[in-house]
């Protein structure tokens, strides 16, 4: 098929501009001539999956990315492509500034929106009153009425 596309590729960027609108709907007047090669590792920070089948995307986020709703969709697709199912995503936010990152991707036919989660809206004391240590240590990034007292009671029992 590749020996196609050349030929097809050569034909289509020698259309007139309105020949090529009635084909696609757009009339092009500059082709770009790149190509996308990508070596690239990518690694997520969290992928689960529960007794259902679903896969849950967790991604930890400690500063504001501009480009997070991007990087989301980039991670559902590679997940999807990998497990041919598309995962739930969170992106669970531990950060000191207020949460501002974008979380939408809207383009021509496609929309994307990822949900961020602050984890100072969580309310920490369920967490705290948990037997686990792993639960009490993650309650102290969350929401207290007095953040002194939980860290008093975490570390004091």
């Amino acid at each position: 098929m590749h020996e196609y596309d050349t030929v097809l590729k050569n034909l289509l960027q020698r259309m007139s501009a309105g020949t090529l609108q009635q084909v696609t709907g757009f009339a092009v007047t500059h082709w770009h001539n790149i190509e996308l090669p990508e070596v690239r590792s990518s690694r997520v920070d969290l992928l689960g999956e529960t007794a259902d089948r679903n896969l849950v995307h967790i991604e930890l986020q400690s500063t504001n990315d501009s480009k997070m709703a991007l990087r989301m969709a980039e991670y559902a697709l590679a997940i999807c492509r990998r497990f041919d199912r598309m995962p739930a995503q969170v992106v669970l936010y531990v950060g000191l500034e207020a949460v501002r990152m974008k979380t939408t991707l809207n383009g021509p036919h496609l929309s994307f929106d990822c949900r961020v989660i602050d984890i100072r809206d969580l309310d920490g004391e369920v967490w705290l009153a948990s037997d686990r240590v792993e639960d009490n240590v993650v309650a102290v990034l969350m929401s207290f009425a007095s953040r002194h007292e939980a860290i008093r009671k975490s570390f004091n029992g």
